[in-house]
Parts: structure tokens; C-alpha cells; sequence
């Protein structure tokens, strides 16, 4: 194929944003910082979608739709949360355009402000809770589990495709409880079936944690993480799971009335990932060549590509080709056969090898005589020659195999690039030089993080759960500390 290509170890973010747009995933959009999902991209998207979907509706959450505009004095009513958005807003603050008579130019109509501005949502706490306090009187009303699937706005200055644009699709769950035992169990459950699906969906492995006070969601009294490391040796955040204690109930007084009669605050949860996790899914696995997808998220599993010159060629080969589609389809694999005869074979092998379908199947007339089938897998770029009779078999277990296979690798790297450190110098060393997590000792204090994070650029990308107690010293204040934390940069 006649695209351009960049090493990764050349130039990263250059070999990034290069694949995204060879691989027909997305482009950038006439609307600064935007972007557009292209169908092979949204296609990988929903898959995505669906098994998270069905793991929410397994664990009794419904979806619904809020409002994509929220008016601003709900943000006013909890001030840790407008603070954490405000720099991020966009703003309505009209409802009508015009026509100018001396320029014939369109324009806000002065005469159309709105009584009220609207904020576009960045998040959906506020108009959520607002709804909720109309949903809630008892306890018989809870608990609430909602999800929705929506689009939100956080204004962004420097964009890349996937990794942060101004508008990105996500899902935000948002829940209601009678007391925080129960609030704090949906968020650690939450935040299980995030790392469940990062990893046996994605085949990304994650580090399970809590984020620092600094670091914490706006508004939340606990933010639990699921971090990710991507192939430059940087962290990525994968999803959070937040609980939000009483204060978005208060700030919208949501109470209910208790079995012994009396009336309480209810508790919050909310929890979300996004378009992101494409970014990570391509960070993790990709190669020089092009994407490397694994077998759950593939929207193309398994391609035949049939390989003829003349025609009474192609009428064997097609007819096999075919019931090779129909047996894979049967078992539930998603399988196409490219027939295009203006391509040649070689072609739409790098075509499918950059958009890392993960099993090539060749067959030719020599193959339809021999009953063999020539088998390319994406990850280790093997190629095999396989009796067709087992293809009902091999195939799909092939596809395990590659599966675990993109995991493992990806579980290796991350195990290789995790540094434990216990001086500043070692600290400032792993950063620069071996890049990756850093596990080491921190005071505690949000004073002391800032001047970390002012210093090396990196910060704390989670307090991990079931940190074993270890009695050491703050590399940066000498401090006593209990426990190591994981630093990085970080997207």
C-alpha cells in the first residue's frame, strides 16, 4: 500500500497519529479539536460498547439520557466540582442567529440572550442529581443505577485523535444508594469490571488503584483508576470509578426517608470511560506495520483472501473460499472474503496487516487440490499451512491463542518497566532513562506531590490496592512513608 510510514522508535506520537489516519480510524474535523470516528474505527468503538453494555446490564443497570445542555447555576451548587470544570466549560449564552443588514453577514443576535447560560456537558452529575431528588423519596426508591451513553465537551487547547479532543463519546454511570457501604461496593465493583474488560477484552493489563487527593475527580471523596502502559514507556488512565460520599445529594437536597421513618441524604456514585480506550488499545499492541488488534475487538476476526489468474480459477477457489466463510461464520467468528480482482494479493495483505485483522487465510488452486489453507497470523506475523478440514477447529483456536498471546506481550513490557526506586536521583534516572511506572515512597502530602510533579513532570498515577505496608522514606522530603505509590508521565 502506498502510505506513509513512521518507527515508533523514531517518533512516537508522529507513529500515533500516522496510524489512526492510515488505518481508517478517525481524522481531525473542520471543528477545532474535534474529531470523526470513521466506520472501521467506530466499528471497534462499538464492540467496545456492546461488551461493556452487557456486563452493566448483568450487574442490574439500566440506560437512560439526560440533557446535553445543563443550566449554570447547577454548577454553582457544588463548588469542588465547578472548580474542577470551569477552565474546560463551553458555554450557550444565545438561543438565535440574524441576518446582518449592512454586511449580510450571519451573527448572534444581541436580542437572543438566553436568561440563563447553558453549559454543554462536560459531565452530568449536576443535571443528573437534580433529576434524582424528583426520583427519590424512600428507601424503596433505591437503589437508582443508571448509565448513559452520550457525547460531552471539555474545551482542550492541545488535541490528539482518541487520546483528548475537545468533544469525545463516553459512557458515565450514576448512581444512588441508602448508605456508603453500599455506594462504596458499586464503585469497587464498577472499577472491577473495567479491569475485567481492559483485560480480557482488550488484552491490556491494569494497576487497580486509588488516585491521590490531588488527583481525585471534582467533587468525589474517593477515586479508584484503572492505569495502563503504552509502548513509550507512558501511563494512560483507562477509567475511573468515583464515590461521591452525600455531597452532590446535598447540593441538590436528595433525601430519602429511611425504614425507621426518618430522613436522610442518599449516596453517590459515578463512574465512566470513553473513546479514550481506543488510544490505549492502539498504544498497547501496535507495530511499525500497523495496527495489532486483538480477537475480541476485531470487527474483522478472520479474512480469505482467494489467489487466482484465470477465471475457471476462480470459480474453484471462490466456491471453497465461500464454504470457508459459511463454516467461520457458523461458529460465531466475524469472517469477510475479499473477492476484489483489482487488487492484487499482496496488496490486501499489507491492507489487512495495517488494519491488524488478526488471521489471514490464503488459498489458491494448488491449495482447493491439496485441501490446505495458508494461515498469516497479525501478532507474531507466523504463517502456517493448515489442513482445511481443521480449519473448524484451528481457527477459532488460533484466535484464543492470539488473543493471550497480545496479552502476555503487553503484560511483560508493563513487568519489565515498573522501577523501584528509594533516592531522588534513582527517581529522576527511571523517569529519564528507563521510563514506565515508578514505585516508590511518597509523605503523603498534597505540598509534597506538587513539587514532585513540578520537578520531574510526572505524577501519581495511583495509591495501588493492596499495597503491602513498607516502612521507607519520601525520595523527595525524606519523610517516613508506609506505602510506595506509582508515578509517571502520562498522557
Amino acid at each position: 500500500m502506498d502510505v506513509k510510514k513512521i518507527k515508533r522508535s523514531e517518533d512516537y506520537s508522529g507513529w500515533y497519529n500516522n496510524l489512526v489516519k492510515n488505518a481508517d480510524l478517525a481524522e481531525h474535523s473542520d471543528v477545532k479539536g474535534c474529531m470523526i470516528i470513521k466506520p472501521y474505527g467506530y466499528a471497534i468503538w462499538e464492540k467496545m460498547q456492546a461488551e461493556l453494555d452487557r456486563r452493566f446490564k448483568e450487574t442490574g443497570h439500566q440506560n437512560a439520557y439526560f440533557p446535553l445542555f445543563i443550566p449554570k447555576s447547577f454548577f454553582s451548587k457544588e463548588a469542588s466540582h465547578v472548580d474542577g470544570f470551569a477552565k474546560e466549560c463551553a458555554v450557550v449564552t444565545h438561543y438565535r442567529l440574524k441576518n446582518d443588514p449592512e454586511t449580510g453577514q450571519i451573527v448572534v443576535d444581541p436580542d437572543a440572550k438566553l436568561e440563563e447560560e447553558l453549559i454543554v456537558r462536560p459531565t452530568s452529575e449536576t443535571i443528573i442529581w437534580s433529576t434524582y431528588r424528583n426520583w427519590i423519596q424512600s428507601y424503596r426508591d433505591l437503589p437508582i443505577l443508571i448509565n448513559q451513553w452520550a457525547n460531552v465537551v471539555r474545551w482542550e487547547m492541545r488535541t490528539r485523535l482518541f487520546l483528548r479532543t475537545t468533544e469525545f463519546l463516553w459512557q458515565e454511570g450514576h448512581t444512588a444508594h441508602a448508605t456508603a457501604e453500599e455506594a462504596i461496593a458499586e464503585t469497587k465493583q464498577m472499577l472491577e469490571i473495567y479491569a475485567d474488560f481492559a483485560e480480557k477484552i482488550m488484552a491490556v493489563p491494569v494497576i487497580k488503584g486509588v488516585k491521590s487527593a490531588n488527583e481525585r475527580f471534582a467533587g468525589a471523596l474517593d477515586t479508584f483508576c484503572i492505569e495502563g502502559l503504552m509502548q513509550d514507556g507512558k501511563a494512560l488512565q483507562m477509567g475511573t470509578s468515583h464515590f461521591l460520599g452525600q455531597n452532590f445529594a446535598k447540593a441538590f437536597d436528595v433525601k430519602y426517608v429511611t425504614r425507621e421513618n426518618k430522613s436522610e441524604y442518599v449516596w453517590a456514585t459515578s463512574w465512566g470511560v470513553s473513546t479514550r480506550l481506543m488510544g490505549a488499545l492502539i498504544m498497547s499492541h501496535s507495530d511499525d506495520e500497523g495496527l495489532v488488534l486483538p480477537p475480541n475487538l476485531a470487527p474483522i476476526q478472520v479474512v480469505i483472501i482467494p489467489i487466482f489468474r484465470k477465471e475457471g480459477e476462480r470459480e474453484l477457489v471462490m466456491e471453497k473460499a465461500d464454504a470457508y466463510f459459511a463454516a467461520l461464520k457458523k461458529l460465531g467468528i466475524s469472517v469477510k472474503v475479499d473477492d476484489r480482482d483489482n487488487m492484487t494479493p499482496g496488496f490486501k495483505y499489507a491492507e489487512y496487516e495495517l488494519k491488524g485483522v488478526p488471521v489471514r487465510i490464503a488459498i489458491g488452486p494448488r491449495d482447493v487440490q491439496n485441501g490446505t489453507i495458508e494461515v498469516a497470523r497479525r501478532d507474531t506475523k507466523e504463517k502456517m499451512v493448515l489442513q482445511a478440514a481443521d480449519l473448524e477447529h484451528k481457527i477459532p483456536h488460533l484466535l484464543e491463542q492470539i488473543q493471550q498471546n497480545i496479552y502476555q506481550k503487553a503484560l511483560d513490557y508493563r513487568t519489565e518497566h515498573i522501577h523501584a526506586v528509594n533516592t531522588w536521583d534513582e527517581f529522576i534516572d527511571a523517569l529519564d532513562n528507563k521510563t514506565g511506572f515508578v514505585s516508590s515512597h511518597w509523605d503523603g502530602s498534597s505540598e509534597t506531590e506538587e513539587k514532585i510533579k513540578e520537578l520531574s513532570k510526572a505524577t501519581i498515577r495511583c495509591i495501588p490496592l493492596n499495597n503491602p505496608q513498607e516502612d521507607g522514606k519520601c525520595v523527595l522530603t525524606g519523610n517516613p512513608s508506609k506505602e510506595r505509590v506509582l508515578f509517571a508521565r502520562a498522557y
